[in-house]
């Protein structure tokens, strides 16, 4: 087990890391460590488990092939329906299919091997800012927002809260895309902008990650039904944020 330095209770952000590749492990508990973060790491999924228990972890960066009897995914699916974990899987799988099933068992983000260590760490800062501890979060006094059938979109704070100042939970990638569309009210934007606004990279054919956060994100906001009337599907161009009215 390769471990940082312990966290100061209510001063920094606990990241678990679940990779077998030890190497990468003691690296990243020394990158982290030194960008001021609580860093630890484990080899399979028992060891998480047994990590868990120990004390609470604000983030789990999951690799998806493990040795063992569970895989990143499943690991994933069991720790986002126990509680509010932030989720980022690190993995050397680069199909489409592969960021979808991941995005899918409740990963925040997915960030495919080899990586640039400063785009993990903005992306590991990116889910903190959605999941992380209240008092690490506090929102802005003013800030940007966007308010649409009751809903407020504060991009500032990066949050979405309801008619009652209920906040709804969203992924980071899930919360960008939706800034990204009702920032463009009346604007269709094709699938290859979206994931390069929200995602830097581009589109291929059998990418059909966009298509699934799409649909999370439009549950979440409440417009479904067959004619989705605030984010719209343009055939064979994209979608489009309708303006509220």
């Amino acid at each position: 087990m390769t471990t940082g330095p312990a966290q100061a209770p209510g001063r920094r952000h606990s990241i678990l890391f679940v990779e077998d590749d030890r190497r990468l492990c003691s690296f990243l508990c020394r990158y982290f460590s030194s960008e001021g973060y609580g860093a630890e790491a484990v080899h399979d999924g028992e060891e998480m488990w047994r990590a868990m228990r120990r004390g609470v972890r604000d983030l789990v960066v999951l690799d998806v092939g493990l040795p063992g009897s569970e895989d990143g995914y499943s690991l994933a699916r069991v720790l986002k329906a126990q509680g509010n974990v932030g989720i980022l899987i690190l993995s050397a799988r680069q199909e489409p299919v592969d960021r979808i099933v991941g995005l899918e068992v409740g990963a925040d983000d997915y960030l495919c091997k080899p990586f640039e260590p400063r785009e993990l760490l903005a992306r590991v800062r990116a889910v903190l800012r959605r999941i992380g501890p209240a008092e690490t979060q506090p929102r802005a006094a003013v800030g940007r927002c966007i308010r649409f059938d009751g809903w407020e979109l504060d991009l500032e704070a990066q949050m979405l809260t309801d008619a009652e100042g209920r906040p709804q939970r969203l992924t980071s990638q899930e919360f960008n895309l939706l800034a990204v569309l009702a920032e463009r009210p009346g604007r269709v934007l094709s699938r290859d902008q979206l994931l390069d606004l929200t995602a830097n990279r581009h589109w291929s054919p059998l990418d059909r990650s966009i298509d699934v956060m799409i649909g999370k994100v439009r549950r979440k906001i409440g417009d479904t039904g067959p004619d989705h009337r605030r984010i719209r599907t343009m055939r064979g161009a994209g979608y489009m944020f309708v303006p509220p009215s």
